[in-house]
């Protein structure tokens, strides 16, 4: 299936059922998941609305910020004039502080990829699915499952750091990849649907987490917390620029990754099945493709890179060793990048330095400026709220729409 012989070789290069122009919605997936996705829309168009909700994200925190600012307030009625200006003042010296706490210096930038690192690969394993016509909400749970394959081997196989660390990676590509195979098998089988299943094993896989840290295979010799004992070094993810900087190896498999689900999206038979299979899966069968094998295999592999999202955390976060919330909200955030990046691999990639940049930077705007950290978040939810509404952003910015977009924003889960 993904080896392209000349006949098939035409076909990935030919216009296909994301880039031929056809209206969104038409084939098999919700007109609202291609509209919040970005399968099936030019470069351009794709490009346009996530940049303009960045934008009125950013203005929206000001205001927060503004509306927020208590002493300014209070100075209202004395003097409005010096309270405004204290807010706007207060406004730049945030967005400063987010700015060099992620730019900022040689730590800065490290912290900045370091966070965007997992975010990458959790990212590309929520857009691999979203190609497929499949809303992998599953990314948490993987990364739990991924993570501890990972550790598995780093506590009880003893290699060279030169066989170790590869090992330990392909681990979590298995188990990653076992865990979202089950979503697709299910999906494929007994037309169960992603989303119930992935958030149903997403919590089976964060108590398994829970209670196998407890025993003795992970867990230190005379502990009683719930985290393993410290990897050892010889599997850690060796930092890029030295061991006063957090940031690894683990960046290098995040951009790997990208070029390689390019590759195999846009460049190979199995990609274009994959999208072929989203767009329309009875066209898909009619055609001879195996919808129920594609469902399996786009699973398997997106829960690969998930589970190696979760090595990352596992094998290269200080002080080496694994509690039981590890992936933290990152398999959540995952949404958010695939979203924010209209499903292509190059705009995971940006969406998740930008994510990174916006965590590492609102810790050291908190730090400096006394805003909370939660903006971020309220931030990074405005984007998504921006994005799922593009006519809201082309009424704010006066665009004319490209295209008739449909009002009905859901439909059934037999749709």
């Amino acid at each position: 299936m993904t080896d392209a012989g000349p006949d098939r070789e035409s076909a990935t290069t030919a216009p296909g059922p994301q880039d031929d122009g056809t209206p969104p919605g038409s084939g098999g997936t919700p007109e609202w998941f291609d509209r919040a996705t970005g399968v099936g829309r030019g470069t351009l168009h794709a490009l346009v609305v996530p940049t303009l909700a960045l934008l009125l994200a950013l203005v929206v925190g000001a205001v927060i910020i503004m509306v927020t600012d208590v002493d300014a307030w209070r100075l209202m009625g004395e003097d409005p004039g010096a309270a405004l200006g204290e807010m706007i003042n207060g406004v730049w010296v945030a967005y400063r502080a987010l700015f060099l706490g992620a730019f900022g210096s040689v730590r800065a930038i490290s912290e900045t990829l370091f966070t965007a690192t997992p975010l990458i690969l959790a990212g590309l394993a929520v857009a691999l699915g979203f190609r497929a016509g499949l809303f992998n909400i599953g990314a948490r749970g993987q990364m739990f499952i991924g993570g501890l394959f990972a550790v598995w081997v780093a506590l009880h196989v003893e290699l060279p750091s030169l066989l170790h660390v590869p090992l330990a990676l392909l681990a979590a590509i298995v188990g990653g990849g076992i865990w979202g195979g089950l979503a697709g098998i299910l999906k494929a089988r007994t037309g169960a649907h992603e989303v119930i299943t992935t958030i149903m094993l997403n919590f089976i896989a964060a108590f398994f987490t829970l209670w196998v840290l407890k025993t003795s295979v992970f867990q230190e010799e005379g502990s009683n917390l719930p985290q393993s004992a410290p990897i050892p070094e010889t599997a850690r993810l060796t930092p890029i620029f030295g061991d006063q900087y957090r940031v690894n190896i683990g960046l290098f498999i995040a951009i790997g990754a990208v070029f390689f689900v390019h590759w195999l999206l846009f460049r190979s038979t199995l990609g274009f099945e994959f999208r072929a299979a989203g767009f329309s899966p009875s066209a898909s069968r009619y055609a001879g493709m195996n919808v129920a094998l594609l469902y399996t295999l786009v699973m398997f592999i997106s829960g690969a890179l998930a589970g190696l999202a979760g090595a990352t955390m596992t094998l290269g976060l200080p002080p080496y060793t694994v509690t039981s919330n590890f992936p933290g909200t990152i398999g959540f955030d995952a949404i958010a990048l695939a979203l924010l990046g209209r499903s292509h691999p190059f705009g995971v990639l940006w969406s998740g330095l930008l994510f990174g940049a916006l965590i590492a930077g609102g810790r050291a705007m908190q730090g400096a400026a006394g805003v909370s950290v939660d903006l971020v978040i309220v931030m990074q939810a405005l984007i998504i709220i921006f994005i799922a509404a593009p006519k809201l952003v082309r009424a704010v910015f006066r665009l004319k729409a490209a295209e008739t977009e449909p009002t009905q924003l859901t439909k059934g889960w037999g749709a």
